[in-house]
This record gives C-alpha cells, sequence and structure tokens, in this order.
C-alpha cells in the first residue's frame, strides 16, 4: 500500500465527547503524528495477552517504523481514531483499505482495535466502532472486515453486538469476521440504547450525588455561594456537604477546607460560585479529586462576550478530559427531591414539594419563574435542572434521566434553543411513549438564541420545528400558564381513551362557554351540555356528574361551577373529586372566583382547576392530541425495497469530486440519482420547432403535454400546453407558443434560437403534489410535502418533517396539509393512489437521510393518479454538507452564534 499522505487536512469534525457505560466521559479523535510517545506508554501498560490479542504475536516494544506507520494517516484509506481520557489514549481503532471496490462497489477496510486493559469493560471498543464505521462511510467504505482471535471473546461480541449482520468464519485458527456498515434498523437502535444508558448514568452523579462540594461560599449570606450553600444544608441533603472557602474555618456549620484538594473524598458533586476567571482552575482541581459532575452557577462566560466564549470553552475542554459533566455556566441549579437524596443545589428558598413533575429550564432568571409557578399549583416536583449556558448538560441529557427515573411522571422543558434538534426529537418521541412531555420554546433558529447559548444557524422555517415537536410526541405549549395547565391535567388525570367530551356545570353561560371551547380546539361533544340549577349543592352536582359518568359515549368532562352563596367551591371541589375518582374519564374543571389547584386529597386524584372554561378545554385538548399520539402505532422506520445506496454515493463522490464546492444536476443525473432509490421519473424531450415536437411525441404517445422549459410549472403564464390529442393540435400549439414567449427572455435557448420546450406523455386524471427535501444547518434533512398551486404559492401549505421517517410519519406528512382531502375524494373527485404517494415520499426521505449531500431536492409535479403516481420533473442541488449531522456524539468544538 502507497505511503498515506503526512500532511492531509486533519479531520476536525470526527472529534466528539462520548459518554462511557460507566457515565464517564471520554474523547474520541483522529490519531496525530504527536501521539507517538501516548502510543508507547499505551503500549507499555498493555499486558502480554492483550498485545498478542492485537498483533497475534509478542510485541515487548513498538518498533520505531511501526510506531510511524500507527500515527501517519491519511485519514482516507488510512484512518486511525483514539480515545483520550485525561489526555491519555485508552483505546485505539483504526482500518486501512483493502480493496478499492468491493463485492458491492464499495471500498472494503480491515478494521482492528486495541482497548487499554485498564478501561475495558467500559464500552470503549463500541464506541470506536461506531466512530470509526461513520468515518468510514465518509469516506466510501461500505465495509469492514477484521480477524480475530477465538479466544478474544470481548471483540467479538463488539462486533456481534453493534447490529450489523456480521458473517463470520475459522480459517487457520483466525475468526474472519466481515460486514456492511450501512446503518440498520438494529444498529440504530443498538446506538441509541448504549447512548442513553450511559448518559442516564452520567446524570445520576449530577441528580443523586453521594456527597457534595461547595466551592466559593462566603460569610455574605446574601451572595450566591452563601445562599446555596444554605439550600443544599437546609435542605437536608442525606450525604457529607463540604465547603472551601479560604477565608474561613467554618461557615454553615460545616468545615471549610482552603482548596478543593484538601477535600476528603470521594466527591461526586461540585457547587461553583468563584467569580468566573478561577472556573477553570477550582474545574481542574476538581478533576484531580475525581469529582464525577459539577454546577457552575457563575457567569460571565460565552453570555459575555469573546473573552467569556473563549473561558467558557476552557472550562469545557478541562471537564471532558476528565469526564466531568457539567451543568451550566451561568446556572440557577439542580433540585432532587427524592426522600434518599434531598438535594437543593440551587438559589430557590426552599426544596419544593417532592412530586411527579420533573423541570427543564435553560434560563436561570426563569428558573425561579418555574419552581414558584409549580408551587402555586401544588404540582410536586421529582427533579429540576437549570442548564445555562448549555455547554455540556442539555435538556436532552435530562430527558434521558428521567426515561428511567421512576418518580417522574410528566415532564416540562422551558427551551430558549435547541443545539441538536435531530437527537432531541429521538430521544422526546421515546420518552413521550411513557411520560406526557410539555415543552415551552421561545426560539426556533439562530436568530434571537439568548446570549451564551452556541447554536447553529438554521434556514428551516418555524413550522419545520413545531412539526418536529408533533411528530415526537411532545406538547408545545405559548408560555409556562399554559406548561402548568397542561402539567395538571397529565399528571393527576389518566390519559383519555378519545376526544368526546361532554360538558357539565350550574351555569348556561359557563356550559356555553365550554362547549364552545370545545368546538375551536376539534373537541366533539358528547351530547348536548348538562345543566343543573344555579342553586344546585355538591349532591346536586355529584348526582349529575354520576349520570356523565356512566354513559358509554364519554371520554372526557369538563365542569363549571359558579358557587351560589349558601355552596363553597370547596365542598363541589371534593364532591367532584370523590366522583371522578375511579371512574377512568379525564377531568378538567372551572370555578369561577379564587383559584383552586385542585390539589390530592385523602387518596383521591386530583381534578385540575381552571378560572376559565376556556383555559380547562386548551389543556384538555392537548393532553387528547397527546393520547391520541400515543396509543397510535407509529410503525417501523422506513425501508422500501429496491435501494441501490452505493451506486447513489458514487453518483455523488463524483459529482463533488469534479466540482468541489457543489453544483445543480443535471436532469439525466438527477433521473439517475432517484432511480438508485426506486422513484423513475417520466421521460421529457427537449425540442425547438415542431418537427422536434411532433417525434418525440410519436416516441412518448399522445396525448402529450407542451412545456416552455422556463415555465414549465406555471399553468397560469401560458407556458404548459395539455391534453394535445394529435400532431396537428401539437403544430398548432407549438407555433402559438412560440409566438407568445418568442419576445421573452429564455436562459433555456441557445442563443438567439426560439424558446426551448418540453414534450411530455401526458398524465391522466389527478392531483399534483410537491415532494421536497432540504439539508438544514441545525436540523439536517428536512422532507416537505403540499399540493402544487396555490395551496403552496398562495397559502404557505406545506408539511414537514424530520427523518428518519417512520411509515407512520410518512402517514401523517401526507395528511398533514389543510387541501389534503383533495387525496381523498373530496368535492366528488375520484380518490388518488395514496399509498403510491407515500412510497415517494418514503423513499424520498430514505435518500434525505442516506446523502447529506444532497442540499435541496425538488420533485415537482408528483403527479397522484387514481392508480399511480408519476414523477413528472425533478431539480437537485449537491453540495459539501453545511455541517456534520448533529444526530451524533457531542462535539467539543462549539460555533460561536
Amino acid at each position: 500500500m502507497d505511503e498515506p499522505d503526512p500532511t492531509a487536512a486533519y479531520p476536525g469534525h470526527w472529534e466528539a465527547d462520548v459518554v462511557l457505560r460507566d457515565g464517564s466521559v471520554a474523547h474520541v479523535r483522529p490519531i496525530r503524528p504527536d501521539d507517538a510517545p501516548r502510543i508507547e506508554r499505551f503500549h507499555a501498560a498493555q499486558s502480554p495477552r492483550s498485545i498478542y490479542f492485537r498483533f497475534f504475536a509478542p510485541m515487548p516494544r513498538i518498533s520505531a517504523a511501526d510506531l510511524h506507520r500507527f500515527v501517519t494517516v491519511d485519514h482516507d484509506r488510512r484512518v486511525a481514531l483514539v480515545t483520550t481520557v485525561r489526555d491519555e489514549i485508552v483505546g485505539i481503532g483504526r482500518y486501512d483499505v483493502v480493496d478499492e471496490r468491493g463485492p458491492g462497489g464499495g471500498r472494503v477496510a480491515e478494521v482492528a482495535f486495541n482497548i487499554s486493559d485498564a478501561h475495558q469493560g467500559r464500552g470503549i471498543g463500541s464506541v470506536l466502532l461506531e466512530h470509526l464505521a461513520a468515518a468510514a462511510r465518509d469516506n466510501g467504505v461500505t465495509r469492514f472486515e477484521a480477524d480475530v482471535l477465538p479466544a478474544n471473546q470481548r471483540m467479538l461480541a463488539v462486533f456481534r453486538d453493534a447490529g450489523y449482520q456480521v458473517s463470520h468464519h475459522l480459517d487457520d485458527g483466525v475468526i474472519s469476521v466481515g460486514f456492511d456498515i450501512d446503518p440498520t434498523e438494529r444498529s440504530i437502535a443498538v446506538r441509541a440504547a448504549r447512548e442513553h444508558r450511559a448518559e442516564s448514568l452520567s446524570m445520576r452523579s449530577l441528580l443523586s450525588p453521594r456527597s457534595v462540594v461547595v466551592v466559593g461560599a462566603s460569610r455574605d449570606t446574601s451572595s450566591f455561594g452563601a445562599r446555596l450553600l444554605g439550600a443544599v444544608i437546609e435542605g437536608g441533603f442525606a450525604g457529607p456537604v463540604h465547603v472551601v472557602n479560604r477565608e474561613a474555618l467554618e461557615l454553615g456549620g460545616t468545615r471549610a477546607y482552603n482548596a478543593v484538594e484538601e477535600v476528603p473524598g470521594p466527591v461526586d458533586l461540585a457547587v461553583v460560585t468563584v467569580p468566573a476567571a478561577s472556573v477553570p482552575e477550582v474545574v481542574s482541581q476538581c478533576a484531580d479529586l475525581g469529582v464525577r459532575g459539577a454546577v457552575i452557577v457563575s457567569s460571565g462566560f460565552a453570555e459575555a462576550g469573546p473573552e467569556g466564549v473563549a473561558r467558557q470553552h476552557e472550562v469545557l475542554r478541562l471537564a471532558r478530559a476528565a469526564g466531568i459533566r457539567l451543568v451550566g455556566p451561568n446556572s440557577f441549579g439542580i433540585i432532587n427531591t427524592d426522600p434518599e437524596v434531598r438535594l437543593n443545589a440551587s438559589v430557590a428558598p426552599r426544596l419544593p414539594a417532592a412530586g411527579g413533575m420533573a423541570l427543564f429550564s435553560q434560563s436561570g432568571a426563569l428558573g425561579v419563574a418555574v419552581l414558584a409557578s409549580a408551587d402555586r399549583r401544588g404540582l410536586g416536583i421529582s427533579s429540576f435542572l437549570s442548564a445555562g449556558n448549555r455547554a455540556d448538560v442539555s435538556g436532552n441529557d435530562a430527558m434521558q434521566y428521567w426515561l428511567d427515573d421512576p418518580r417522574t411522571a410528566v415532564v416540562g422543558l422551558y427551551l430558549e434553543s435547541v443545539g441538536n434538534p435531530r437527537k432531541f426529537s429521538r430521544i422526546a418521541r421515546q420518552l413521550a411513549r411513557v411520560k406526557p412531555t410539555v415543552v415551552v420554546k421561545s426560539w426556533v433558529s439562530g436568530y434571537g438564541v439568548p446570549p451564551g447559548h452556541e447554536v447553529r444557524r438554521s434556514d428551516a422555517p418555524p413550522a419545520a420545528f413545531d412539526a418536529m415537536l408533533r411528530q415526537a410526541g411532545v406538547i408545545r405549549t405559548e408560555n409556562l400558564h399554559q406548561m402548568f395547565d397542561v402539567a395538571q391535567v397529565a399528571l393527576h388525570q389518566p390519559l383519555p381513551g378519545g376526544d368526546r367530551v361532554a360538558v357539565v356545570g350550574n351555569s348556561p353561560a359557563l356550559n356555553a362557554l365550554a362547549a364552545d371551547a370545545c368546538a375551536s380546539w376539534g373537541l366533539p361533544l358528547a351530547g348536548e351540555p348538562v345543566a343543573v340549577g344555579s342553586e344546585a349543592d355538591a349532591e346536586e352536582f355529584a348526582a349529575a356528574l354520576q349520570e356523565v359518568y356512566a354513559r358509554p359515549d364519554v371520554d372526557a368532562v369538563v365542569a363549571s361551577f359558579i358557587p351560589p352563596l349558601q355552596t363553597g367551591s370547596e365542598d363541589v371541589q371534593l364532591a367532584l373529586q370523590r366522583t371522578a375518582h375511579g371512574s377512568g374519564r379525564t377531568t378538567v374543571a372551572c370555578f369561577v372566583g379564587p383559584r383552586l389547584v385542585g390539589s390530592p386529597h385523602d387518596g383521591l386524584a386530583a381534578v385540575p382547576a381552571y378560572p376559565l372554561p376556556e383555559d380547562a378545554v386548551r389543556a384538555l385538548a392537548a393532553v387528547v392530541r397527546y393520547s391520541e399520539w400515543r396509543r397510535r402505532d407509529s410503525g417501523p422506520l422506513v425501508d422500501p425495497p429496491g435501494v441501490d445506496r452505493r451506486a447513489a454515493r458514487r453518483l455523488v463522490a463524483d459529482v463533488l469530486a469534479d466540482a468541489p464546492e457543489g453544483r445543480d444536476l443535471a436532469r439525466e443525473e438527477v433521473v439517475a440519482l432517484l432511480a438508485c432509490y426506486g422513484v423513475e421519473v417520466w421521460r421529457t424531450v427537449e425540442v425547438q420547432d415542431a418537427d422536434g415536437a411532433a417525434a418525440a411525441a410519436a416516441g412518448l404517445g399522445y396525448p402529450v403535454v407542451l412545456k416552455a422549459a422556463t415555465l414549465r410549472h406555471r399553468l397560469d403564464t401560458g407556458g404548459i400546453r395539455l391534453s394535445i390529442a394529435d400532431e396537428a393540435e401539437l403544430r398548432a400549439d407549438v407555433a402559438e407558443m412560440q409566438a407568445e414567449l418568442g419576445a421573452r427572455p429564455d436562459p433555456g435557448a441557445a442563443g438567439d434560437g426560439p424558446p426551448v420546450l418540453l414534450v411530455q406523455h401526458m398524465a391522466g386524471r389527478g392531483v399534483s403534489t410537491v415532494v421536497t427535501t432540504a439539508e438544514d444547518p441545525l436540523f439536517g434533512p428536512i422532507v416537505s410535502f403540499g399540493l402544487a398551486g396555490d395551496a403552496i404559492d398562495l397559502l404557505g401549505d406545506v408539511a414537514h418533517r424530520i427523518p428518519p421517517l417512520t411509515t407512520g410519519d410518512v402517514h401523517d406528512l401526507v395528511r398533514g396539509v389543510r387541501a389534503a382531502p383533495r387525496l381523498f375524494g373530496h368535492g366528488g373527485r375520484p380518490r388518488v393512489d395514496v399509498d403510491a404517494l407515500e412510497d415517494v415520499v418514503a423513499r424520498v426521505s430514505l435518500l434525505a437521510e442516506d446523502l447529506p449531500q444532497v442540499a435541496s431536492l425538488r420533485l415537482q409535479p408528483v403527479h397522484a393518479g387514481t392508480d399511480a403516481v408519476a414523477v413528472l420533473d425533478a431539480t437537485a442541488r449537491v453540495a459539501p454538507p453545511p455541517t456534520p449531522r448533529a444526530d451524533g456524539p457531542r462535539r467539543a468544538l462549539l460555533a460561536v452564534p
């Protein structure tokens, strides 16, 4: 093999921080020439058994030649990745291309791994295989092969458990394994499960620490440090509490140490409140102490300008090198009300009441409002996390933890930005399948992102974020008030089995308001509202409710009550709780007068109470839609037959080799690309005169359609003639169109010649639709669908989804536009072949997921007929991806907004 080019550009986008099986953090990066001393130290620490497993021979020392070969790579034919902990190598994975054109046409590479004896069992081999496969796919490698000794069961397990289709055979005492590295549904699931376990475990050291050290507490009781120390102690933290302060011997009844290194270990959590300039030193000392997690309350980082950005990057580098999970900087703190933990490492004045709602807030200031609002409503908290600048721990990490937390029943998230929407969508969907997840989101792109939040730019429309949340089953609300309105229902009431609502009240006016609200939110009424007398007492009200609960056509109940003079709302509320208990019906209430939060009573579930019927119905509607999503089977990931990914990758690679900055594809290239995914584009013939048109039509078959090349999608501009039945009509249409368009500049025409015309066979009766994809820097691929014409052009009636799509996602996407009834026979039209239309959408979504180099793709029109779908035209642009796909490893290098 040729010697690799040592000047090859370093692929920094392959660098990643990963959470290992034990919850600690390690760094994965390409190997560098200056790693030679680290490789020697790594090898010297390995056991003879591990060395034999890797090299099939004793090798007490690495020769100079071998060492040079190990660290000299071209990041293409020869690639090596290392895993480091505190800047020392603990794992190596490498591949060498052995066949440029393997059995399927792709490159084949031989792989080898070497994991430190001291770090085996932490999942490093699985992580390296995952990242090495991703790097290999970037370079056109489609298959890995490896030789493994039979006794090396750990390495065989790494290959076996990765989720690929692994073949193996024994040859001369060595097991030869091989597998294609295209992601499979199982390999994707394996990666997600590994990531979930690791990230969930890493969060436990933050939210369930065995011991805490507060660094920066002072005698000034108004300072953040003093308030934090007081909160930890007064909250009754179950483990040891340590304090670091150079100017005091004791604070809050706790001995104070001069420096972090003097604190007796082990310590799981450090709460840091020192000035920003001192934080890097403190984090470094925490690393020496073996701290697993840190909450940085201090401000003065990325939110404070370039100097703060640099400081935040340095703190993050130190934390990740040491395997420390980091909350903040600029964090309000964290809380865990578990009686076995009782952690209040925040500036909240007291530990909230224990309950089933978990809360996440990016904003420190709003963290106060979030907890106060939950307290006013009597909503108990399981745990709370304020991410601040979100340098490391994000809402994604918190959701991974809450997915497993038995004390959490409902999750509320206040988001000011989303740094990784694809990963958010995947984790949120998994979480929402078992626990209602309510989101307040204030921003949808890089524009307007709060200071300190480092987020990729996004060109996606705001509707794309809304669609992502719907796709994930997340309940989106407009503000914190609505979030807690919804949370009260989700936390205290059973999920509704349907959407039929009964209205019961002692006021015709309130009943009418509730009924109108149901109609506006699309909730059908189960009969006329049930009215009781205005002077009805609690017993009469309960009797009316019992009759409603006994009806089989009722899924949910809205109960409204204006208390008469002789009956208090508290009596009616208690009667409502007793009646609703065990009914299985979701119940919300409106009590006019002083706000009642509807707290549990004597073991009875709380019935959420609202001051207005509209508030009650809006919260109920959100939970109804969530319940519908949860009951619906989203189906498997789309996997249509007849897909040739390798041919598609070769086509795209050839284009970028010819035009490194990207270009629009020629029509024949678009046709070939779509053909790789089983999508056929109808033949179109370019002509410039009537004779050419006649010849084309004879080959295509009548009836035909005639289009002006530059106006072929605009029926209203005279650029299209439909249903041309014979040659005479065609010649007349050509002459007429040339006369009309002759004066118009036509980029498609050569020189001063006539406009370029297109001839195509005429599709039958049906509906014209548009299917597009775009590669967004923040969201990754976005697939969009709409009905061609005014629905898109004037009304913006477009639905969006983010791949990978399930069959249920495709179903929802096609039905997600307001004009969708036209596909199903609205107004007496025939129903089109929706199944075939969904097949095209599924194949296009797979292309978008597989090929981030396809910057944009537009299929227009996609003509949906009654028994088939025809793709009449398509355009595409190929370009280098704007950023690495976000749904993957945590990146160490953050982009400044």
